[in-house]
């Protein structure tokens, strides 16, 4: 049976931990070896680790920082960053990774999706969507840290990634991403009835409250976040942080 998960999400730059705001504006926070060795001790129900920088640069994977990370983790391991071919995927997976996201290389070949999928079974493979509102309404997709738009439509491009054996999709929330005023929850409800996968959402927690509240609505979910588990208080002192057990039962109960 499916379950909500609490997933803290890790941004890396030049093999640095570095935290966003609009995709922008970034701020150093520390080593990610480090941040994955506190969240084990957390026992966080699954991390993510993204390379911000791989895809933007055309660089490889960093197999090296992969492997290491890889190698402290004691609960799932998502990876993100510069996968385009299935060897890729395959090489980062058998470091000890067990899901690789994927985002501007299956928006231009969504069939990367299936080609994967085929060889390593879909629960490995996830779609990221970076999105931002329109101005009048809707929601575009963008790539290359928020820097490229895109032309294709939300709901219709998750279909196809679905069609493609999709294992999850996650929706980052551009307008969101860094500030802590919590989920767009209108999104969450447009696409919590439409996508058949497992889906999360990243962008805006800023409370325990706002993982429960999406948790409550639309269990099975799952909610990631950055900020809220790196940083505390209004001026955003560095710590790194993740509901305790009491904590994290208490959100999964009406």
């Amino acid at each position: 049976m499916l379950r909500s998960r609490i997933i803290p999400v890790l941004l890396v730059r030049d093999k640095g931990l570095i935290k966003t705001t609009k995709f922008s504006d970034d701020k150093y926070v520390g080593d990610p070896l480090n941040a994955v060795r506190i969240f084990n001790e957390k026992e966080a129900d699954e991390l993510m680790i993204v390379d911000i920088d791989a895809t933007v640069k055309d660089k490889e994977p960093d197999y090296q920082s992969i492997e290491y990370w890889a190698s402290e983790c004691r609960m799932p391991l998502c990876y993100g960053g510069g996968v385009k071919t299935v060897e890729q995927a395959l090489k980062i997976l058998s470091l000890g990774v067990e899901k690789v996201a994927l985002s501007s290389s299956v928006i231009e070949r969504p069939e990367l999706i299936k080609d994967i999928a085929s060889q390593v079974g879909s629960q490995s493979v996830v779609a990221v969507l970076d999105v931002k509102k329109k101005l009048f309404g809707g929601y575009k997709v963008y790539t290359h840290n928020g820097k490229k738009s895109t032309a294709v439509n939300l709901f219709s491009v998750i279909k196809e990634f679905e069609h493609q054996g999709v294992g999850e999709i996650i929706i980052n929330n551009i307008d969101a991403d860094g500030t802590m005023t919590g989920y767009d929850t209108q999104l969450v409800e447009k696409l919590r009835s439409q996508v058949s996968v497992p889906l999360t959402f990243l962008g805006g927690a800023g409370s325990h409250q706002d993982l429960k509240h999406v948790i409550d609505q639309y269990s099975p979910i799952g909610v990631a976040a950055g900020s809220l588990f790196v940083f505390k208080g209004k001026y955003r002192a560095v710590l790194i942080n993740y509901p305790n057990l009491e904590e994290k039962n208490s959100l999964f109960k009406n």
